[in-house]
């Protein structure tokens, strides 16, 4: 019988861990390829405590960059740079080596 009542506190546990708020807080990995000129996807749409992970497919730098928000500074080819989203919003942002590279990060 002993046996039996641990187990039930065990399984307790578990799901009241589960549906705690560190659980829920952890959010997910968003990836965004930089490959010819281009962010790929060029508009992500994401929730405060998500990651974002940029990554430089091109062989030259890069950089990520929504002034006042983020900045990744230079990414070299080959390298990538995570980002822990913050704020909500609409975050604008280019690559200020590249001007004609645009994105967006849409924050609900």
């Amino acid at each position: 019988m002993r046996g039996v009542v641990l187990a039930a506190s065990v399984v307790v546990g578990a799901a009241a861990l589960a549906g705690s708020p560190t659980a829920a807080a952890a959010g997910r990995t968003h990836e965004v390829a930089i490959k010819a000129l281009a962010y790929v996807p060029q508009t992500l749409t994401v929730k405060p405590g998500d990651v974002v992970v940029w990554t430089n497919q091109d062989p030259f730098p890069h950089t990520v960059t929504a002034p006042g928000v983020f900045d990744s500074g230079s990414i070299a080819a080959g390298k990538s740079w995570r980002y822990k989203v913050k704020q909500a919003g609409t975050h604008p942002y280019v690559c200020t080596l590249h001007s004609n590279m645009k994105g967006t990060l849409q924050v609900e």
